[in-house]
This record gives C-alpha cells, structure tokens and sequence, in this order.
C-alpha cells in the first residue's frame, strides 16, 4: 500500500484557483450607501487605480461595532453619537479614518468579506467615469440599479475630549 503521510488524505484533490487570485488582494468596483466606491484589502493597489499619492491614507470601511473595536478605540464621550450617526466617518485618536456600514446591501458585502480600505472610484481629484474606472479593477460588484454618484459621508474628527466637523 501507499505510504499516508499523517493529517493528510491522499484522495483529496486541491481546489483549483485561477493564479491571478492566490496571492493578492483583489480590487472591488461597488456601489456603497453614499458613492460608487472602490475596495481593497491592498492600499498601495487603491493608490495605484486612483493615481494618487501613496502616503495620503484611507478610510476603513466596517460593518459593524464589534469589527470597529479591533482597529480603534471609541472615547465614552462619542459611543451614542456614533451608534446614531448615518453615513458618517470617524478619525479617531490614533488617527484612523474608520466607518461602519449599517443596514444597507453594501453593509451585507461587508459582513461577508469583513474590512476593506475604501475610496470613492475616481481619478484623483475628478468625478466618477466607469469607462475609466472599469479596466482597473479586478471585480465588478452590481446589481440592476447600476451605479450612481451621491454625496460622500460626514466627516468628524475625535478626541477624547471634543469633537470637530471636517465635512
């Protein structure tokens, strides 16, 4: 008989995975609840599709409160107001850009593949064009109402003892 090698069935065969998704972090072209957006676990690659500045960080899209906590602390003052606050991104103290996706399809994409960096789809600095942005990504998430440009989320920066607007 063949030699077994312990934890290791010699009837199973690995899966097959095309070579363009075994070793990296694939771009996502979403509509999220305020913008098309784009995702990825890669920052650099997001700095590559946009063609913009490598050191400008992004914003950390979660969907929900207990994934918030494993990135930033949330100052006791805030709990209440971020629970409640729609459409919404938060800089915390340690200066992360972080927003939780609440009862909305992309909140559903989320919860699936958990945290993403996250960025409007846009040339830097431009409005959004699919047939620019298109050839970029990696995969194309849609559903029959297309995509659309809304307004971007609120913007607010936190300390631990006050709280300031940006946007």
């Amino acid at each position: 008989m063949g030699e077994r090698r312990r934890g290791m069935d010699n009837d199973v065969k690995p899966t097959h995975y095309p070579p363009s998704t075994i070793h990296y972090n694939p771009s996502f072209l979403v509509q999220s609840d305020t913008t098309v957006g784009l995702l990825s676990k890669d920052a650099k690659r997001l700095s590559a599709i946009k063609e913009r500045d490598v050191n400008k960080p992004f914003l950390i899209s979660v969907s929900s409160f207990k994934e918030l906590k494993e990135f930033a602390r949330v100052p006791k003052k805030y709990k209440k107001f971020i629970r409640r606050k729609k459409r919404a991104t938060f800089i915390y103290p340690n200066t992360l850009a972080i927003r939780v996706v609440k009862d909305n399809p992309h909140s559903h994409f989320l919860k699936r593949f958990g945290w993403f960096y996250s960025t409007s789809a846009n040339k830097s600095g431009e409005s959004f064009d699919f047939d620019y942005i298109k050839d970029k990504v990696d995969i194309i998430v849609s559903d029959s109402s297309g995509f659309s440009q809304r307004s971007s989320s609120s913007l607010f920066r936190l300390s631990r003892v006050k709280k300031r607007r940006i946007r």
